[in-house]
């Protein structure tokens, strides 16, 4: 009996002892986690809390550049302001044009692209360094060297062109705002490429097989078994140049200043003007507010709209 006490009681302590050194070593490993994110987090509060916080601050007082006094709070003036102000819709407007122009061309020719890529077998690493190389030159240099090449007095395309009897001005009016687009399309359709090429890559090879020993051709392949498997990498790369192509504003500084007129004036280049042009920071930040709420509506329903799409396939699976 006082053996199987003795055994008893020291097996107690063995499971004690275990379950100690268990929670010991939990609470070790979440300290090291906690501790592996607080330099991450520590740089994101420096590099984006306290500009947004400092932004936000602005956008609810009457703070200009040129005024060295303590700003007065304003609540929603500038808000207010902004959304009653043409000139701000007109931008938006612009904006808009740009990036349904832009990210439409950049999709139906990086998915071309990239399907020619996927079949290709020979040099396949040389073609696709050449593809994505406009992809890494800075924007402000890319509309820089598009400036000079299209320039209506010293171009060199325009020169050709007139060599052949068409005369085109890139940046008059009318066409200004497409020769931007065709810039964005020039250096972010490598950024395309390389989302549906990483999809056609990672795609299981069954389902194209199977429709092909079926006899279905290469049309109904395409639009029945290929766009609907890639849907969510094209709404993915639709979703992230679009964000990014509202952030235009290297190539409009670098080429038109908004021109002709307000042809070329985008919401980020309008924003430049407020804030830093007529020193009105607060009225600035307010408009970046607002569209930042705009992109968060967009983002949201973008991914609402692709979670049903994934819940009506696996109720349709079922």
């Amino acid at each position: 009996m006082r053996r199987q006490q003795r055994s008893g009681s020291s097996s107690d302590r063995r499971e004690s002892g275990g379950h100690l050194v268990h929670g010991a070593n939990g609470v070790s490993e979440m300290k090291f986690k906690y501790g592996m994110l607080t330099p991450l987090l520590a740089l994101f509060a420096v590099a984006v809390g306290f500009p947004l916080c400092y932004a936000a601050y602005l956008s609810v007082t009457d703070y200009k550049l040129t005024d060295r006094t303590q700003p007065d709070f304003v609540g929603v003036a500038n808000f207010t302001s902004a959304l009653t102000n043409p000139a701000f819709w007109e931008a938006f407007a612009t904006t808009a044009m740009y990036v349904v122009i832009a990210v439409s061309l950049e999709l139906v020719l990086g998915f071309a692209l990239a399907l020619a890529l996927h079949q290709q077998r020979w040099a396949k690493d040389l073609s696709r360094a050449i593809v994505l190389a406009p992809m890494f030159i800075t924007p402000i240099a890319v509309g820089l060297i598009f400036r000079f090449l299209l320039n209506d007095q010293i171009g060199a395309v325009p020169a050709l062109l007139h060599a052949v009897g068409a005369d085109y001005d890139f940046f008059g009016a009318g066409k200004a705002l497409l020769t931007l687009a065709f810039i964005d399309v020039w250096q972010w359709t490598p950024f395309m490429v390389l989302l549906i090429l990483a999809g056609l890559e990672s795609m299981p090879k069954q389902p194209m097989e199977a429709a092909r020993v079926d006899g279905a051709g290469p049309v109904y392949r395409l639009r029945r078994v290929l766009i609907p498997m890639l849907a969510p990498v094209l709404t993915v790369a639709v979703l992230l140049r679009g964000l990014d192509a509202l952030r235009v504003f290297e190539y409009i500084y670098a080429t038109t200043r908004g021109g002709p007129g307000t042809e070329t004036q985008t919401l980020q280049y309008f924003m430049y003007l407020e804030g830093i042009q007529f020193f009105r920071l607060a009225q600035a930040s307010a408009m970046a507010f607002i569209v930042l709420a705009l992109v968060l509506v967009v983002i949201v329903a973008a991914f609402r709209a692709m979670e049903r799409n994934r819940a009506s396939e696996r109720s349709a699976a079922r």
